[in-house]
């Protein structure tokens, strides 16, 4: 009698970085317990979908993915997981019966019903899914996610209620995981990120050797999500000083009034200090950042002040998005609710302006000499690119994936740059 086939298995991510680690986690689990990745949803007998709940838009991205994979894969069994399923647990199960299972990370859960050819279903409660093993990365850079929850209760976010306080990794159990990883460059991801170690005692500076001990092991290492009162000297100096001055900041606005009734740190003035403070330091600097929309009791005033930062600022980067109202949260009551025509229009000049100031910058760079890492046959990342979130570099497709070289840029288009001898 022939043995049983591998149940096969295909899991989708959507939303941020940290998702993405926590997918990576769950493949090493299916692929311990003998299931077999398929690339074609099609194929699977087992749908795994890590979804995000940050604002409504992701939530619905989360649904419409759900609907699609029983379009593709009617007989497949499909498991939802991470924020969504943790923020909204029964009433998604509820809402969704093309589902056979709701699993969210923070409650007892069991990936997968029917058990993998010599092995059982995986119950997640019993492993810590921040602690659990990857596998080696499959491109030459990896996220790092090196805490989970936040402890800040910014006006807008929800994130604190599904995802919890703020719990820091060791070290050692870190470093461990770079070198699993074997990457060429290490992202550090968390919700707070340089809020790290506060929970367990450290103070406020462990992310400094943390950042250190990286660097030593790695030939970049990328922070994502600074919170702007947490950019100190020194660890402005300490990003300088790996050799990737990449800073990720986030503002959410510059007016003082708004950023006070989003319940967070700082205004314009502030910032700026801080990012001339940086440019001083390292003129090749690469600045980022993403600001609310909409806000409720957003003036026009507000917008001015916020195009005029844009304007004197000069972010190689920005994102913007609309206000998204989330139940549970300190905006959720506010009055003076933005009409939604004003902040599309709010978010049209604000990108315009935008996406001038990056081209600009961009083209800035014709004639240099810049050191890339070849992520995958033509394209390229230096220290200004953040991968899957910035620009790319298109150099020649005989450059070995995963080595540093140094290339020439020759033209720019938009956010995306040319290196010589790549037509």
């Amino acid at each position: 009698m022939d043995a049983p086939s591998a149940r096969r298995y295909s899991l989708i991510t959507l939303g941020c970085p940290k998702n993405e680690v926590d997918s990576e986690k769950l493949t090493g689990l299916l692929d311990a317990d003998g299931l077999v990745e398929v690339d074609d949803t099609a194929d699977a007998d087992l749908v795994v979908i890590n979804t995000c709940a940050f604002i409504e838009a992701a939530r619905q991205e989360s649904i419409d993915t759900v609907l699609a994979v029983r379009d593709v894969a009617p007989d497949a069994e499909v498991v939802v997981t991470g924020c969504m399923a943790e923020r909204y647990g029964d009433e998604l199960a509820e809402a969704l019966p093309e589902v056979q299972r709701v699993a969210g990370f923070g409650v007892p859960v069991t990936i997968g019903s029917k058990p993998a050819t010599g092995g059982a279903a995986m119950d997640v409660a019993g492993f810590d899914l921040l602690e659990l093993p990857r596998p080696p990365s499959r491109a030459p850079w990896a996220y790092l996610k090196i805490a989970e929850g936040c402890d800040r209760n910014c006006g807008f976010c929800a994130i604190p209620s599904f995802r919890g306080p703020q719990r820091s990794r060791a070290i050692p159990d870190l470093l461990a995981e770079v070198d699993a990883l074997g990457a060429s460059e290490i992202v550090l991801v968390a919700q707070d990120l340089a809020s790290y170690g506060r929970d367990q005692g450290q103070g406020d500076r462990s992310i400094i050797p943390l950042v250190r001990a990286v660097s030593e092991r790695v030939e970049r290492v990328r922070l994502l999500y600074l919170y702007p009162s947490d950019l100190t000297d020194e660890l402005i100096d300490t990003i300088i000083d790996t050799g990737v001055p990449y800073f990720d900041l986030s503002l959410q606005h510059v007016s003082r009034p708004l950023v006070r009734r989003m319940r967070r740190w700082g205004e314009g003035s502030v910032f700026l200090e801080r990012i001339q403070r940086i440019r001083r330091l390292a003129p090749d600097a690469a600045l980022r950042s993403s600001f609310i929309v909409g806000y409720p009791g957003e003036t026009e005033e507000d917008q001015d002040h916020l195009l005029d930062f844009i304007e004197e600022a000069r972010l190689d980067w920005c994102g913007f998005f609309p206000y998204s109202r989330e139940d549970g949260t300190y905006a959720a009551d506010l009055d003076q609710a933005v009409d939604d025509d004003l902040v599309r229009e709010r978010l049209a000049e604000l990108t315009e302006l935008q996406d001038r100031i990056t081209a600009e910058k961009r083209l800035e760079l014709i004639g240099s000499t810049v050191e890339v890492l070849v992520d995958e046959p033509g394209i390229a990342r230096s220290h200004r690119e953040a991968p899957e979130i910035d620009g790319i570099i298109e150099v020649t497709p005989t450059l070995a994936v995963g080595s540093i070289q140094s290339v020439e840029i020759t033209d720019a288009r938009g956010p995306d740059l040319i290196a010589g001898g790549t037509g």
